[in-house]
């Protein structure tokens, strides 16, 4: 049940939402795929002007929530960046560092974990498995169509567990 006097959330993913990963895309090309570097390239991410102008749009009537398949090793990093770019601040959810299951299961079951305490008014979110399950679930999607499209973060996302 959630609770009326807190203000709904807006729910942002992060790679290919509001961050740019193409110039990292590289490291999953290889094989075997280099984890490593492509997460320790996304500091340098460029930010995306249309996620970044929704999530700020959001914030003027919504809490923020950050929901990203990013393993919590990279916490640190994904902080600095949000910071840096003048996000609003909120809770970041991220992957447990030895979680593989794919994006679309982890981020629905915190969005339902969410949804107990508040009003979930929208998800933002580039990858379609999520938000076709986030749908089928009720959520309002607002799909994150902005990035270029890769079949390498595809494939990380659903198969892999990674991001």
């Amino acid at each position: 049940m959630t609770d009326s006097s807190r203000p709904p959330l807006a729910v942002f993913d992060l790679d290919n939402t509001l961050a740019d990963t193409a110039h990292r895309q590289r490291f999953l090309e290889r094989r075997p795929r280099d984890w490593d570097a492509f997460f320790a390239a996304a500091p340098h991410d460029p930010p995306l002007a249309e996620g970044i102008a929704l999530v700020r749009e959001r914030a003027e009537e919504c809490g923020i929530v950050y929901l990203t398949g990013r393993p919590e090793r990279c916490r640190r990093d994904t902080l600095d960046w949000l910071a840096a770019h003048g996000l609003p601040e909120g809770p970041v959810h991220m992957r447990g560092n030895a979680d593989r299951r794919p994006a679309r299961r982890t981020k629905l079951e915190i969005l339902r974990r969410l949804a107990r305490t508040h009003e979930i008014k929208v998800l933002v979110d580039d990858d379609e498995l999520v938000c076709d399950d986030a749908q089928r679930a009720g959520f309002t999607v607002v799909r994150a169509r902005w990035a270029a499209r890769s079949a390498e973060l595809r494939v990380a996302q659903e198969r892999e567990g990674r991001t």
